[in-house]
């Protein structure tokens, strides 16, 4: 009698179960996960926010070429050359200064120079025209307009340290000459602080100290004239200020 072996249906069985479970494992690996959901998300919402605002994107990176393309045309060819030709239109004002002829450089002389006073205004926003109210102001001074003299000096916008300490102690000989004497020592001593020069320093604590003097005020008088001393000890005015020195002190002692 001959008899018939039939397969192990529990091996069918294990080999069924472990084809299901990597058939699991591989269909859910290739499903995205959730950060590749979200990737997917957002660009696909770039994508349609590109695709509905496309045109206002273009028109808005135009604007901004545009706007950067007109500032460079503007400066190339307007600001450069008006900068240039207020430099121009100032130097024979600077020479006429220097030669003591105040008039012509604040009003110009009729014939080609529009002065100190038609640079500020036709030339306005430059840094020559900066420098022409300071010059103005200096001329007002010097024909003894010192109200006049003192708008255009405290409109100059000051970069230079030793022009500005000059500026500044001009102010405050205006101030002074107006009988505003308190508001010119301000002037002097903010200038001999901005300064800070053996050159220009001694002179404005010399003329604060004058006008504290002037006031009865020889204790401040007398701080000013020893900062001479003390701190600019080479200068010219330190050669000479022991008899302010012993002066002061002499009013203090009475």
């Amino acid at each position: 009698m001959i008899y018939f072996c039939s397969p192990n249906p529990i091996g069918k069985t294990k080999i069924t179960l472990y084809s299901i479970k990597m058939a699991k494992k591989t269909k859910l690996s290739e499903q995205p996960t959730q950060a590749e959901k979200s990737v997917g998300e957002i660009l696909s919402k770039t994508d349609q926010f590109v695709d509905k605002y496309l045109k206002q994107i273009l028109i808005g990176v135009a604007a901004v070429i545009l706007i950067v393309v007109g500032i460079i045309v503007f400066r190339h060819y307007y600001l450069i050359p008006r900068e240039k030709n207020a430099e121009t239109a100032l130097f024979p004002g600077q020479n006429y200064y220097a030669g003591q002829q105040w008039d012509k450089a604040l009003n110009g002389d009729s014939i080609d120079y529009i002065g100190f006073t038609g640079i500020i205004h036709d030339f306005s926003g430059t840094k020559s025209a900066n420098l022409a109210k300071a010059y103005a102001g200096l001329c007002e001074y010097q024909l003894g307009n010192y109200e006049e003299a003192a708008k255009y000096l405290k409109s100059y916008s000051a970069k230079d340290r030793l022009f500005a300490a000059q500026v500044t102690g001009a102010i405050g000989d205006c101030e002074v000459n107006l009988g505003n004497l308190k508001e010119g020592i301000a002037y002097f001593r903010k200038a001999a602080e901005k300064a800070n020069s053996s050159l220009l320093s001694p002179v404005y604590l010399n003329k604060e100290a004058v006008a504290l003097e002037s006031l009865g005020d020889y204790k401040a008088a007398l701080e000013a004239y020893t900062a001479i001393k003390t701190k600019y000890p080479q200068s010219p005015e330190a050669s000479l200020v022991d008899k302010f020195i012993e002066r002061a002190k002499a009013q203090l002692n009475k």
